[in-house]
């Protein structure tokens, strides 16, 4: 099989990384992340680069990480939560095994504590997030071939959740 294994989307704060490594152990493979990946080929935060050269950039960078990472990984890969807003990125996402990590804006103010550290959540974090995943929801859905929702759940429930949708089993 080429490309990634397993595919997380899904807003910022729902555990991507933290779901994503515990299904690369369990399965034996590889995990990467394309925030990662931006963040080691910029040499700064994600945050710095919407400040010094706006979110059309960073998204221009995370559309390119998102194509060299489908290209090259196969194993767990993590995309940031707005990679999906990009229609040549849901295409190349289209035959992929997509999980949509999913939870509610309670959920999401437990586990960020909607910080500023978040660019697009420095003004009103709650307000933002609900109308980001407004925005977003459908997209997720779209590229989804499976929705696990991760409300009041451990990140090991979510992870057995994800194998057993896509029938994947531990190494």
């Amino acid at each position: 099989m080429t490309g990634p294994l397993v595919v997380l989307v899904g807003p910022m704060g729902v555990g991507k990384s933290t779901v994503g490594e515990l299904l690369a152990e369990w399965l034996g493979s590889p995990y990467r992340d394309t925030d990662a990946d931006i963040v080691a080929a910029q040499g700064r935060p994600i945050a710095d680069i919407f400040v010094d050269e706006g979110e059309p950039r960073f998204r221009e960078l995370e559309r390119q990480a998102v194509r060299e990472a489908v290209a090259e990984h196969q194993g767990v890969l993590a995309l940031g939560g707005g990679a999906i807003l990009d229609e040549s990125t849901r295409a190349l996402l289209a035959s992929l095994p997509v999980v949509y990590l999913s939870m509610d804006v309670e959920e999401a103010v437990k586990r960020t504590g909607l910080n500023t550290a978040r660019p697009l959540l420095a003004v009103n974090p709650r307000r933002q997030w609900r109308e980001l995943m407004e925005a977003r929801r459908h997209l997720y859905t779209e590229v989804a071939r499976v929705v696990v929702p991760t409300d009041d759940r451990t990140p090991e429930e979510v992870a057995r959740a994800v194998l057993d949708a896509l029938e994947l089993k531990k190494a």
